[in-house]
């Protein structure tokens, strides 16, 4: 069921075009991503979609009384309540239902003590109740604390002023409210900002299960191929359609960009002998037929336009100036402990870094991650320091930067002695050219800022990489460039991150940091998920192990049923591969019937007209079945994913 259809929907800011006939649908079983550089224009779609903002020019067409939901990146609450009553207030109908049923319960007593017959009216609290019951009258509560729980409220936020939450927080309420409502339609402007990893998780497993359609705006691309069955990218002021997760849709943009990039040299090819051929038979009386009519078939060749590849992305790498000693940095049961405080944020932490590792430092928020990396570039006298080590830090708050200085001065006053021609030559390299180097610090956006920042590292040439969440405000685009950087850089990274995507492609091991200790992973993320998963049967099963027992024998009795799930999911995966594949090849076909269609010959010539248009409309009925068809596997596919995660 389609609940939004957009229809060459434009948007313009101070006259310039920002989105040109914009085409994008959204089906009730949906799971979209808007991708797409920062200022193409994704956040600017989302509003036209939710009546935030209006269009120029266009059509949206929606459902009858659709409920839309929209969390977005500046979000404003009612902050004169505490937290639970925030939340209890999205019940406010199921709480005056029960207030009703009580009263009628009481009503009904009163009758019953003085033998009255209250047939009717047991008979109607007895409907009322039922529909009470099945709508989730008396789960409200525990919908409630599970919601917040997964957000990382704990009990004792229960009692405190919305007013009083970080901003941070504040965005997390706001989304555990939408969870709660439930809107048929669900929109989503970066929910992972302000989200540890646990929170993260749980709100892939809540969102997995969400009985709406979704759309998101994210630069987590890990997240996203949890959760995301369609891709919409925004370019070029337009926007394009991809079947399937973030993933496939890198690889079938690159693929689509080849194919076009070949139809296009090959036309040009084609176009440049026709001019060559022309030219020289048209003066000569035996050839001069040939060349008028090759001049004229190419007259009405419809001129494929070169495809527009993806904008100038930054462009840089990180060098050392020295190697450092084989061991860089040496922890030995370090604890920290606030000045203010008499508990330790943490303790007992040790590890080594060797030279050439990179390590992501993971943990739940506020257990002293930042501190951690604050205290080695501090050169903490308890911690040790290889020899040679020179540390370059990048800080997620951009606190190193002066908001007065231009950016060319904030680089320049750091390195003096480097040229001027090569100091801009470097920001050209991180996108700031021209004029933009004359900008403030202070007028920069949060990724321009960040750009910054790792244009000052990259001048450095520090051995030791220090990187407090380095790919927050950046764009997927320059997300890429910086993995691709890092993982060529020779020396030792330590960094903070809550992108698993990003430490995956990076880190070989995985430190989480707790109140108590530091675990040291030797892998990526996932493998820090499987490692830990291990950890935690082993650990059920040398306490527990009559309950060990038991789950043992039911995955032995379930072995037969696990196999057949495995079986369908892979011939869903195939089949759902064969009519995406299939779906390509008819939209090819009819696309080339269409560009058939605007030959001036055959509009002319009425039969052909009406056969290709007999054929296009076979051909569109074929890909409205095919999508159906999809869709139909992409559900089972769904849940058969969900039974064996469960």
């Amino acid at each position: 069921m389609i609940l939004m259809q957009l229809k060459n929907i434009s948007k313009s800011f101070g006259g310039e075009n920002i989105l040109m006939d914009v085409d994008l649908e959204i089906k009730s079983s949906d799971r979209i991503a808007i991708v797409g550089r920062n200022g193409a224009g994704k956040s600017t779609l989302l509003k036209i979609m939710t009546n935030e903002i209006s269009y120029d020019n266009g059509e949206i067409f929606k459902t009858k009384d659709l409920n839309i939901g929209y969390l977005e990146q500046h979000i404003v609450i009612d902050e004169n309540t505490n937290v639970w009553q925030f939340m209890l207030d999205v019940f406010s109908d199921f709480i005056e239902e029960e207030k009703a049923l009580n009263k009628l319960a009481k009503e009904i007593e009163r009758g019953a003590n003085n033998k009255i017959d209250n047939t009717d009216l047991i008979t109607s609290y007895g409907a009322r109740l039922q529909k009470f019951e099945d709508s989730g009258g008396y789960r409200y509560e525990s919908d409630i604390k599970g919601v917040l729980s997964g957000l990382g409220f704990s009990e004792d936020f229960y009692d405190k002023q919305v007013s009083s939450l970080s901003g941070g927080q504040k965005t997390r309420l706001a989304l555990g409210e939408l969870l709660l409502i439930k809107p048929d339609l669900l929109f989503l402007d970066e929910p992972t900002n302000h989200l540890d990893i646990d929170t993260l998780t749980w709100l892939e497993s809540y969102l997995i299960g969400y009985p709406g359609a979704i759309v998101i705006v994210s630069h987590d691309r890990y997240f996203l191929d949890k959760i995301i069955n369609t891709v919409y990218e925004v370019a070029h002021q337009t926007t394009t359609k991809y079947m399937g997760s973030y993933s496939k849709y890198l690889i079938d943009k690159s693929a689509n960009y080849e194919q076009d990039l070949k139809r296009y040299e090959k036309q040009q090819e084609e176009i440049k002998d026709a001019k060559d051929f022309i030219q020289r038979n048209i003066a000569r009386a035996s050839t001069t037929k040939r060349a008028q009519s090759r001049r004229k078939s190419l007259e009405q060749m419809h001129v494929i336009d070169r495809p527009l590849d993806d904008e100038a992305g930054a462009n840089f790498s990180f060098q050392v100036k020295k190697a450092s000693g084989n061991d860089v940095i040496q922890l030995n049961d370090f604890s920290f402990t606030y000045p203010s405080s008499d508990t330790p944020l943490f303790k007992n932490v040790s590890f080594t870094a060797h030279r050439g590792e990179r390590i992501a430092l993971i943990g739940q928020n506020g257990v002293g991650k930042t501190t951690l990396l604050n205290e080695i570039t501090k050169h903490n006298p308890e911690i040790k320091l290889g020899a040679n080590v020179d540390i370059g830090f990048y800080d997620q708050e951009q606190a190193l930067l002066s908001p007065k200085n231009t950016v060319l001065e904030e680089l320049w006053s750091e390195f003096p002695h480097i040229e001027e021609r090569i100091i801009r030559n470097t920001l050209g390299n991180f996108l700031f050219t021209q004029d933009e180097v004359l900008k403030t610090v202070g007028q920069l956006s949060g990724g321009e800022k960040a750009r910054v920042s790792l244009a000052k590292l990259m001048l450095l040439n520090a051995n030791l990489l220090i990187l407090d969440e380095p790919t927050n405000h950046l764009d997927l685009d320059s997300k890429e460039v910086l993995e691709a950087a890092l993982s060529e850089f020779p020396g030792t990274i330590l960094f903070v991150s809550h992108d698993r995507y990003f430490i995956n492609k990076i880190a070989d091991k995985v430190i989480e940091l707790t109140k108590d200790e530091a675990i040291v992973y030797l892998g990526d993320y996932d493998y820090y998920v499987d490692k830990k998963a291990e950890m935690l049967e082993i650990e059920a099963f040398e306490n527990k192990p009559e309950v060990v027992t038991k789950v043992d024998s039911k995955r032995k009795l379930s072995f037969e049923e696990q196999k057949r799930i495995q079986s369908e999911t892979r011939k869903l995966e195939r089949e759902i591969a064969e009519i995406e594949e299939t779906m390509e090849s008819t939209e090819e076909k009819l696309e080339m019937l269409e560009l058939e269609m605007t030959d001036p010959d055959v509009y002319q010539d009425h039969e052909r007209l009406m056969e290709l248009t007999e054929k296009t409309n076979q051909l569109k009925d074929t890909i409205n079945q095919l999508l159906e068809d999809w869709e139909t596997a992409q559900t089972k596919y769904e849940a058969y994913k969900k039974e064996t995660a469960e």
